[in-house]
Formats: C-alpha cells, sequence, structure tokens
C-alpha cells in the first residue's frame, strides 16, 4: 500500500518542477531578442494623453524652479504632422521628408514664438515612458526644462505594429509686455 502512495507523491512532486507553459508564446525580433512589450494607445488616448503629459512635463519643471508651460495647438499640430512623416520615413530624425527643419514645421502652423526645441522617439514604450526617457538624457532634458518655454505641442503616430512614433515641441510664445 506505501508503494502507491510514495510513487504518487513522487508524481506529483516531480510535476511541480515542470516548467509552466505561458499564455503568450514570446515572440522574437530578426536579431533574436525579444521584441519589446507591446504598448497600445487607447481610443481615448487623443482625449487624455496630452493632458497627463502636460501635467507631467509641468510636475518636472515645477521641481526644476521653472514656470509651468500651456499645450498650443498649433505646435501639437506640428508634432503630429512630424510623428506622421516620421513613420512614413521609418526614421526617428528631425528633419521632414520634404527637408523640413523644427523651425519651418513651426513657422508652417502659424506659431509666431520661438521655437525651443523637439524631442522625438521611436518606440513601443507608453507616452510617461517615453517622457522617463528623454529626461534621462541631457539634451532632450532641456528642452523639457528650459526656463523660456511657455508653450507645448504633443502628438504621435502608432504603426499598426504598435510601433509610436512621438513628437513634443516646446516654444517661447511672443507675450507683449507693457510699454514695449
Amino acid at each position: 500500500m506505501r508503494l502507491p502512495l510514495i510513487v504518487a507523491a513522487t508524481m506529483i512532486a516531480l510535476q511541480a518542477c515542470a516548467p509552466v507553459p505561458t499564455s503568450e508564446p514570446r515572440q522574437l525580433a530578426a536579431d533574436g531578442k525579444p521584441l519589446p512589450k507591446l504598448y497600445r494607445i487607447p481610443a481615448s488616448g487623443k482625449a487624455k494623453i496630452p493632458y497627463e503629459v502636460l501635467d507631467a512635463v509641468n510636475s518636472l519643471r515645477a521641481a526644476s524652479g521653472a514656470s509651468p508651460v500651456q499645450l498650443d495647438s498649433r505646435l501639437t499640430a506640428a508634432a503630429a504632422t512630424h510623428s506622421q512623416d516620421m513613420a512614413r520615413q521609418n526614421r526617428p530624425w528631425h528633419f521632414g521628408s520634404d527637408g523640413s527643419s523644427p523651425i519651418d514645421r513651426v513657422r508652417r502652423v502659424g506659431y509666431s514664438g520661438m521655437l525651443i526645441g523637439e524631442n522625438i522617439s521611436e518606440t513601443y514604450e507608453s507616452e510617461l515612458e517615453t517622457l522617463s526617457a528623454w529626461m534621462d538624457q541631457d539634451d532632450t532634458r532641456r528642452v523639457i526644462l528650459d526656463r523660456r518655454a511657455t508653450d507645448m505641442g504633443f502628438a504621435w503616430h502608432q504603426e499598426g505594429n504598435g510601433k509610436i512614433w512621438w513628437t513634443m515641441i516646446t516654444g517661447a510664445g511672443m507675450t507683449s509686455q507693457p510699454g514695449t
């Protein structure tokens, strides 16, 4: 009677050591590395994400002693155009397929203020993960925290495969000073 119990207990113990199958097999890229976790922008993202990023940026700016920025629809339009253009070019860089620079793009949308800078990213990460990555780099952090900035545009383009092209543009609006 003991032998069947010992065999049963051994079988249960060995089964506990077997690898547990996952519900989704981990896919690999062409280079053999695991594909990044896929982040899909929710349908509500268009309305919510720019304000979530604005809140995060203004918290970072406040911690550094800089004044808050506000969303500017013209800078957001320039950012959206550039995100789509980077996706078409399949290249994260600051020049448009027509040779345009960030200065050209903000002028085209009628922004009369001074361009402070443009941050771009090609990633599968969320907007806040992207903002965090920008804060980890000196050049992109300077664009976010520049004390001259008063305005911000933020947009993205997500491809069908999940890749996201993010663009943030900051500017200093032309405010009239009394007596000038």
